[in-house]
């Protein structure tokens, strides 16, 4: 029997406020365990929550990008559950009436474009964290993630293979970025993604018993996990055994998913209405403000990239993978960088360089403008493209102008025709072997030659110059 795979996505993204959903509290990451903590984010009686306004705005706007439908009128409710992660024991989420529903989110996969579903987008806090890492068999919660203004962006069970998971939360990351809501930093916890994974013959309409993955930490872990959930429930079924509805862990060490709890059910967390808190109301004008603020999206910017400055379109789906090394590319255009040759440049040797150094595009010492000068050098014959290569790495490592570098290293480019001839006859001499090759018809030997020519003039030679002239030479012979 063949299977299906049908995976739906549930997606937390902390939104980016200074200060927490319901209370005026940081959200700073990196202090102090249970520093940014107030009397609400405890839990203790008698206070009173006040929803963040701009929490509710970046709602709205991802809804917006998302091409949701924006409820004029939504509410918050309490999820209720024991846990020590909670300690009021509720959670300020939002139940049947979320703030944005019933939008759709385009991923491209090796199989072409699909448009993905979106159920629902809705506002929450965030939970405490618990820490099992202390060691003595004790465990901690630190209540400053308590509170932040979290979004959870669910999916329609649309995904069909682990590929158009992986695609669907780049995509999601990317659009999440672009509007500058969330750092979108896994290893933070600012993103969380969680598949709901099941199975079912292939022509079947009837959906499978699911079960949830939770704790995976990169878009490729979900991936793998996905593959080994699918393989996993296609054994069981196969063996005769039954599958049940359950939450699962992911074991990324081992490559496993493993069994947590069995999945609780909307009723068990006994939903009702937040007293304490009022309707939210959107009206059409406060929502065409919002749609006003929406930044140029990544397809419209790849599409726009493609047409303004002539390139592949594969050029372009690389440079607006990030906002920041979209914003680089096109302040290099402005610098007058040809267009091609600044993504090439960006693409290959700065994007080396970066990722060896851990670094992202926007603390490289590198700027638009020397990349665009470094160019520049190369297109009126200053330097070689050799050279600029280790022109960039000390612009890189220090942050100069490539002329500059140029001036200090003595990296001008030779392009005297006598000199270059001078350097070629010494080559020549030094090679007899080589030239007796060539002209026993042996073209391949020119390229070795070139290469001796380079050595010997330290990489300054204009390779063209070099051609050409070992090229005339070697005929003369």
């Amino acid at each position: 029997m063949e299977f299906e795979t049908v995976v739906g996505m549930e997606v937390h993204v902390q939104l980016d406020t200074e200060s927490k959903c319901f209370c005026p509290t940081s959200t700073d990451f990196h202090a102090p365990p249970n520093t940014n903590v107030c009397p609400l984010s405890l839990g203790l009686p008698g206070t009173l929550p006040v929803l963040n306004k701009k929490a509710v705005e970046y709602s709205v706007m991802v809804g917006l990008a998302l091409n949701c439908e924006i409820s004029r009128w939504s509410k918050m409710d309490r999820k209720n559950y024991f846990y020590p992660d909670l300690a009021k024991n509720y959670q300020i989420s939002q139940y049947d009436l979320p703030l944005c529903h019933g939008g759709w989110i385009e991923i491209e996969t090796s199989a072409g474009k699909k448009k993905i579903g979106i159920t629902r987008a809705h506002l929450e806090e965030d939970t405490a964290s618990n820490t099992h890492e202390i060691g003595g068999g004790f465990s901690g919660v630190d209540f400053n993630r308590c509170g932040i203004p979290l979004l959870e962006i669910v999916t329609e069970p649309d995904i069909r293979s682990a590929e158009e998971a992986y695609a669907y939360l780049t995509a999601l990351k990317q659009i999440l970025q672009y509007l500058g809501v969330s750092d979108c930093n896994m290893e933070e916890g600012s993103l969380r993604a969680e598949a709901n994974i099941s199975v079912r013959p292939k022509g079947s309409e009837e959906f499978g018993i699911k079960t949830e993955v939770k704790n995976v930490a990169s878009f490729s872990g979900v991936q793998k996990a996905i593959e080994f959930e699918v393989a996993r429930q296609i054994k069981v079924i196969g063996e005769g055994g039954t599958l049940v509805q359950e939450t699962r862990g992911w074991d990324a060490d081992r490559g496993i998913t493993f069994s947590q709890r069995t999945k609780e059910s909307a009723h068990d967390y006994r939903y009702f209405p937040d007293p304490d808190l009022m309707p939210i109301v959107v009206d059409e004008a406060w929502e065409n403000e919002l749609r006003e603020r929406l930044p140029e999206l990544p397809a419209a910017r790849r599409a726009r990239l493609e047409e303004q400055y002539a390139i592949p379109p594969y050029d372009a789906m690389v440079l607006t993978l990030s906002k920041g090394v979209a914003d680089y590319y096109e302040a290099a255009a402005a610098a007058k960088a040809d267009p091609k040759k600044a993504a090439n440049w960006i693409m290959g040797d700065l994007q080396a360089l970066l990722t060896e150094a851990k670094q992202e595009i926007e603390d490289c010492k590198v700027t638009p403008d020397n990349l665009a000068a470094m160019i520049t050098l190369i297109e009126d014959g200053t330097i070689s493209g050799k050279i600029a290569k280790e022109i960039l790495a000390e612009m890189f490592a220090s942050g100069k102008a490539p002329k500059a570098i140029v001036e200090e290293k003595g990296l001008v480019q030779i392009s005297d025709t006598g000199e270059l001839e001078a350097i070629v006859r010494e080559v020549l001499a030094g090679n007899p072997a080589q030239v007796e090759q060539f002209k026993a018809g042996k073209d391949r030997v020119v390229g070795f030659l070139v290469g001796q020519v380079m050595k010997a003039s330290k990489g300054k030679a204009n390779p063209q110059m070099v051609n050409d002239i070992l090229t005339k030479q070697l005929k003369a012979l």
